[in-house]
């Protein structure tokens, strides 16, 4: 595997990250999950607000070429208040991991991201949409379990993960 740091995002990665995410999106319908990043979801606006927080992050080559993005943003979730079809395993403090995306040129960045964010973080969420069984598969191999089905501010549901030490 190349080597690839993980570093927060800037403002001057915003094109760079807006093009991984229209990759992603494409990855997303060829695999058979055309109905999870719609109507140019992540959209700028949302991309920058994230990197100004400062819970955007890039996946970095050597070369200074920026692979992957992702968020790791502190809980509560308001989304993840309510729970149904399961629970969570209990309420102790989390960070979320939304927006995972890659240009597709290197294999093993989701195992990149949950390990790094793991290491700064005892207990990780995380959601999926039910057509994304790309994440689900690599959520399960990296140790997160299935705890239900949240919902999304727009009524949309997602199937609900956690890991935890």
């Amino acid at each position: 595997m190349k080597k690839i740091s993980i570093r927060k995002a800037v403002e001057h990665d915003l094109d760079n990250l807006m093009r991984i995410f229209d990759t992603a999106r494409q990855f997303m319908v060829r695999s058979g999950n055309p109905n999870q990043w719609i109507n140019g979801y992540p959209q700028r606006e949302l991309i920058a607000g994230e990197i100004e927080s400062g819970h955007c992050y890039v996946c970095e080559l050597e070369t200074g070429q920026v692979v992957a993005t992702f968020c790791f943003i502190p809980g509560p979730d308001p989304t993840y208040s309510y729970i149904e079809d399961g629970d969570w395993p209990d309420n102790r403090p989390y960070y979320v991991i939304h927006r995972l995306a890659s240009d597709g040129t290197c294999k093993g960045i989701a195992k990149l991201c949950f390990d790094w964010c793991f290491s700064r973080y005892p207990c990780l969420r995380v959601d999926t949409h039910a057509e994304n069984k790309v994440l689900q598969h690599l959520l399960a191999e990296n140790g997160f379990r299935r705890c239900g089905i949240i919902y999304l501010k727009n009524g949309s549901p997602r199937i609900a993960y956690q890991k935890e030490r």
